[in-house]
């Protein structure tokens, strides 16, 4: 089935991408009008982020996967996870939410490269580990969303995601984790290291 060129969009100061969960609490009034109608006929809607008064030319959809919790009224928490990668090419005000005219992006063929996958993927678990205080559990998913999935636990700027989202091939933006998570590591360590230094002899942080 064709996708639809004619979507509704929500525009936030957020870089959602594929594959990336994403929990949203919609209070709008548009928007939950919005959301209901994309409830109502299972229609992804386009996530674009919004700044400077204007919004990013590059998006990616959202479904939706449940309806977390419903208010009284009207309010919602649902879970949404991104799908296709889109270019907005113009943006519609004709209902009480924005609407956009897309055209969805493909990647260029995925060529796996098995020792930049073991660097990434090293790189990570060491990262991983330093944030958030335990292994990282390696998912099952496409290879080829494998620098989304990844990215989408990491601190990046919104920038940076963005420009991970513009990218139309996989192995550039593995690349681009790599040299990003270089950076990172030696931070995190040292962070660490005072962490233990300072719980060795009594006195925390600030």
């Amino acid at each position: 089935m064709a996708k639809p060129d004619r979507i509704p969009l929500f525009p936030l100061d957020v870089v959602l991408l594929p594959a990336m969960p994403l929990p949203l609490h919609i209070f709008e009034p548009r928007y939950k009008t919005m959301i209901r109608l994309c409830l109502a006929e299972k229609l992804e809607f386009g996530m674009v982020l919004a700044h400077d008064n204007s919004v990013s030319k590059t998006g990616c959809t959202a479904a939706i996967q449940r309806i977390v919790k419903e208010y009284p009224d009207g309010r919602l928490d649902i879970l949404t996870e991104g799908r296709s990668v889109f270019r907005l090419a113009q943006v519609l005000e004709e209902k009480e939410y924005y609407e956009g005219m897309v055209e969805y992006l493909t990647d260029d063929p995925f060529v796996p490269n098995a020792a930049k996958e073991t660097q990434l993927v090293h790189l990570f678990e060491q990262c991983h580990v330093l944030l958030f205080g335990r292994p990282w559990e390696a998912e099952s998913g496409d290879p080829a969303t494998l620098a989304y999935r990844q990215a989408a636990r990491l601190p990046l700027e919104l920038a940076e995601r963005q420009t991970l989202l513009e990218m139309r091939q996989e192995e550039e933006r593995r690349q681009f984790l790599i040299e990003w998570l270089t950076r990172l590591l030696p931070q995190l360590s040292d962070r660490e290291r005072k962490r233990q230094r300072a719980a060795g002899n009594g006195h925390g942080l600030n």
